[in-house]
């Protein structure tokens, strides 16, 4: 992900055209500050804010989740090697991951894909720390991403179902067209135009 020294928003909506978040990217310490919020959504999770601290290194360290009607927010740590805690415990079950993946944002592929920095035709297995916002649990979900189209298209899949899609990302290597699930809205519309389709016709990652 491209490094930028002014806070920029980001805005997506649903695949629907239904649902509405937005994100805001701040510099800070060399990395980045993340604020993130659900404005509207046709799934019942309007409310939900997340935010995200993100290293010089570009790894992510810190994550908050929050949504209204919890008692207490989610609390992730990271020490970035792939050690994790959950609200202040150690959380064995994530050793290994790298990177946090929130169900409610198109936000956090960015992540693996800036850090893997695969060639075309290149593909790598990770697991990820998994924020079901639904459930409201955490879990490591192994995943794999292809690299299509280099710096622009990356086919992700869900190893443990057969969820698949071919994701197209910017210059900045931020989420453009998520197939399915979302569209980046630009000067007050959605992206509409999009060659890219689902790998398999599946229209979510997982229930959230």
């Amino acid at each position: 992900m491209a490094g930028r020294r002014l806070a920029r928003t980001i805005r997506w909506v649903e695949w629907s055209g239904e649902g509405l978040q937005e994100v805001v990217l701040t510099p800070s310490g060399g990395g980045l500050a993340i604020e993130g919020r659900v404005l509207e959504s046709s799934e019942g999770l309007a409310g939900v804010r997340f935010g995200l601290a993100v290293g010089s290194d570009g790894i992510v360290r810190s994550v908050e989740v929050e949504r209204r009607g919890w008692q207490d927010a989610i609390r992730l740590a990271h020490d970035g090697r792939g050690t994790w805690t959950l609200d202040g415990r150690h959380a064995p079950e994530l050793d290994g991951a790298m990177e946090p993946d929130i169900s409610v944002t198109p936000l956090t592929n960015s992540f693996p894909v800036a850090r893997l920095g695969l060639g075309e035709g290149q593909s790598c297995d990770i697991r990820t720390a998994y924020v079901d916002v639904g459930e409201r649990r955490v879990f490591a979900d192994p995943q794999r991403y292809t690299c299509l189209t280099a710096s622009r298209v990356y086919r992700y899949e869900s190893l443990d179902s057969d969820f698949a899609a071919d994701i197209a990302f910017d210059d900045d290597g931020y989420v453009d067209v998520y197939p399915g699930l979302f569209r980046r809205v630009r000067h007050g519309s959605p992206t509409r135009e999009t060659p890219f389709t689902s790998a398999n016709g599946k229209s979510r990652k997982r229930p959230a």
